[in-house]
């Protein structure tokens, strides 16, 4: 038997190493957001009630007031419509696209030349891939020579050119697919390790048993890869609920494109207490994804 002082030193070494970490989540972590909830009460001078904001007439929430603004305005009601927009369509788009390419890139040739090429975009920074593809979009106006890339294409093939930033009927799905050409490398990455993963087994006894090959990916290795496919959606899903790059950079939120994080951005300055509501939405809204992810991970780790 070990004394006791040795067997209370064995517990608190772990605690030692872990101190340094643990401080540095209480400092850059715990405490703002405790701070952003705090701020969130308040109104735009960040020293009264969020109350004071209130106007006769006009429903009031009391010290939530800045919640009722996050969930009722017009212009919010738009960046949530948006980001709704964002979540059904680029979230599977681009989970999609890094499933095609995992499973071709894997038939190729030149399997790690053509993996580099894929991937390659999402070691530009969001804002320079915002600069990149607002130039591709570019529209000249007033009948000047085009010399953004797709409308300079579409002229020469005798077409007008389109207003791919500025005409709210499009403009979103032209920044969605933005999102899709920086993400589509990290989706195929993650899913082509986990592809590489399954047990060729498996796989060579179902083409004995005469599978094909839809029938192999459907019944085969689809599920056997849903885990990591679940972890790379919803992370998918957390970038897009905190998508603002794209939008600041390449429209400002302008015609139509605003997204919350944007709507936030721009309250900042004028109005904190309304920005710090939309903040804690967000937070609410992405924690429990990430929570889940961990667990999606830990799960994996003790299956291995």
């Amino acid at each position: 038997m070990l004394p006791t002082n040795i067997k209370r030193q064995g517990r608190l070494v772990p605690w030692l190493y872990l101190a340094p970490a643990l401080v540095i989540m209480l400092i850059f972590i715990v405490f703002p957001i405790f701070n952003t909830i705090s701020l969130s009460l308040k109104d735009k001078t960040s020293t009264r009630s969020a109350e004071a904001s209130c106007v006769a007439g006009e429903p009031c929430w009391g010290a939530l007031e800045n919640y009722r603004y996050a969930l009722t305005n017009p212009e919010m009601t738009q960046a949530l419509r948006n980001n709704a927009r964002w979540l059904m369509l680029m979230v599977p788009g681009t989970v999609i696209v890094g499933l095609l390419f995992a499973l071709l890139a894997d038939q190729v040739r030149y399997e790690s030349l053509a993996k580099s090429i894929i991937f390659m975009p999402m070691a530009i920074s969001f804002v320079g891939a915002g600069i990149i593809w607002r130039f591709v979009y570019h529209i000249e106006s007033g009948g000047g020579e085009q010399i953004g890339i797709l409308n300079a294409l579409l002229v020469q093939l005798g077409a007008s050119p389109v207003a791919f930033l500025s005409n709210p009927a499009i403009n979103n799905y032209a920044l969605m697919i933005v999102g899709v050409w920086l993400w589509a490398g990290f989706c195929m990455t993650v899913l082509s390790a986990a592809i590489k993963g399954l047990p060729t087994e498996v796989l060579e006894a179902a083409r004995v048993d005469g599978a094909n090959g839809w029938q192999l990916f459907w019944r085969v290795m689809l599920p056997m890869i849903a885990p990591t496919l679940l972890v790379v959606t919803t992370t998918m899903v957390i970038n897009v609920l905190k998508i603002f790059d794209i939008v600041f950079v390449m429209t400002g939120g302008n015609f139509g494109t605003e997204v919350i994080a944007n709507r936030m951005f721009k309250l900042i300055v004028t109005d904190t207490g309304r920005s710090m509501a939309i903040a804690v939405l967000l937070i609410v809204l992405t924690i429990p994804l990430v929570l889940f992810n961990m667990y999606r991970f830990r799960l994996q780790e003790v299956e291995e």
